[in-house]
């Protein structure tokens, strides 16, 4: 296994790798100016001295930090970074890589050479990216592969995405209920090795029906003839293929699990969940909402290419420009009261912050207890009204602060007031829909964290214009 190292010995060697690779290039440009019958020559030998130094420094590192430092580098020099890693170890290195970077390496990688890193993946690895791999090449991967690994590649390839069943390895060691400790420890010894994250064993019965676990803690203590089924935890918490890996994820934060069996229809354990795919899958999960609550649709590489980073963020932004237009239209029907007080002018838009900061909280409380199911339609009611007092407290505090400011500039009292009068309605309303819009989006099959955040500030800046501009023309 590859060396594990601390995070500022990581951002380190991305440094030695950055600059080793700016070193390459420079080094390619001045040989290639050099116009020498054995320039070819010279350029070839000072580039190979310099990318062997790179493999060096790369060569010890976790699989997980050659995808971060991949993901860290600019195209061309992931390109050539790329190109100088063992097919073994880059088999690795694309399982560990995010999704868009892994698209993209596999984009720029020759046929053969592919086909060489994907032989160096485990069936679990390979299910993993197969959405990622060229068909014809997963195609012809399949034809190498025995029948029933064939087939179990198969099954794990058709499971729905975000399931238990696409995140679970089939690498499980069981027991028989039956046994003694010392029969199954005797086994272990022989197989040589334990499943990674194994904190215990899965028994079964002759039919391979999950009988339950055997804790790894409970065979090391116990007396060397007694029963495993004496030791075993006859209910454990156990998962289908095609539960919600999400609900999975949930069970595995809230019991701490390590490991749980997963069994299909009959009670047959066929596989199990372990907590590294958990985690991998929470991450992109995070890494995704994130993304959306931007207005951004799906993944995005860092240093993807210009127009595609372009036509990721065009949706939202034309969404928000439309209600941007709208809520313009909200100052234009009180055109001639600004025209009369130019101060109205200067304070509208802290108005409009106060408020639109109100509700992309609600909002991101709201996302998040609807991702933890706290969010029932019993409680709904008790949370619409809790936010709604929090906001009006807020309101009172902060707008007669706003107001007693807006008195201090301009020497008007009654301008204070309607400042704090209009922050007081705005953060109400911004509560009121920081709660309604993620459920409606839910309500209607969507995902609430793409488009709330947009959605809310549309709403709280027309509010806010509305409610400030017209208190002005009704008291000033």
């Amino acid at each position: 296994m590859s060396n594990r190292r601390p995070e500022t010995d990581l951002h380190q060697t991305l440094s030695d790798v950055i600059q080793l690779l700016d070193r390459n290039r420079v080094l390619q440009e001045l040989a290639h100016r050099q116009d020498t019958p054995n320039r070819d020559v010279v350029e070839r030998l000072q580039q190979r001295q310099n990318l062997v130094e790179v493999q060096r420094r790369i060569a010890t590192l976790h699989p997980a930090d050659l995808a971060f430092v991949l993901e860290s580098l600019p195209r061309d020099d992931r390109s050539t970074l790329w190109e100088q890693i063992e097919p073994a170890e880059a088999a690795e290195a694309l399982v560990e890589a995010e999704p868009t970077v892994r698209e993209a390496l596999i984009s720029v990688t020759g046929r053969r050479r592919l086909q060489r890193i994907i032989s160096h993946l485990d069936l679990d690895d390979l299910a993993w990216i197969a959405d990622d791999v060229p068909e014809d090449i997963l195609r012809e991967v399949r034809a190498s592969l025995a029948d029933t690994d064939r087939q179990l590649l198969e099954q794990s390839i058709a499971y729905p995405e975000h399931s238990v069943g696409e995140l679970m390895t089939r690498e499980i060691w069981t027991g028989r209920e039956s046994q003694t400790v010392s029969e199954l420890l005797a086994d272990l010894r022989v197989r040589g090795a334990l499943p990674e994250h194994a904190d215990g064993i899965f028994v079964v019965d002759g039919r391979n029906v999950l009988k339950g676990v055997a804790p790894t803690r409970a065979l090391l203590l116990a007396r060397p003839d007694a029963k495993i089924d004496t030791l075993m935890e006859t209910d454990p918490l156990a998962f289908k293929p095609e539960d919600q890996a999400e609900e999975a994820a949930k069970a595995f934060e809230r019991y701490d699990l390590l490991t749980a069996p997963v069994i299909n229809e009959r009670g047959k354990l066929i596989g199990q969940l372990t907590v590294d795919a958990v985690m991998d899958f929470i991450r992109e999960a995070a890494d995704a909402e994130a993304l959306a609550m931007a207005g951004l649709r799906g993944g995005e590489d860092l240093f993807a290419p210009i127009s595609a980073s372009a036509r990721n963020r065009t949706p939202w932004l034309f969404v928000n420009l439309l209600t941007a237009f709208v809520a313009t239209r909200f100052i234009g029907l009180f055109e001639s009261t600004i025209q009369d007080m130019v101060a109205l002018a200067t304070l509208m838009p802290i108005v409009a912050s106060v408020g639109g900061n109100t509700g992309n909280q609600t909002v991101a409380l709201v996302i998040r207890g609807l991702a933890f199911d706290q969010v029932t339609r019993d409680s709904i009611p008790h949370l619409i009204r809790k936010e709604l007092l929090v906001s009006l407290s807020n309101g009172v505090i902060w707008g007669s602060l706003v107001g007693l400011g807006a008195l201090a500039l301009y020497g008007q009292w009654v301008l204070g007031l309607v400042m704090t009068g209009a922050v007081v309605i705005n953060l109400v309303v911004a509560a009121a829909a920081g709660v309604a819009v993620p459920l409606a989006l839910e309500r209607l099959g969507r995902d609430p964290a793409q488009g709330s955040s947009v959605l809310v500030t549309f709403i709280t800046d027309s509010t806010g214009f509305l409610a400030f501009l017209g208190l002005a023309r009704l008291f000033l």
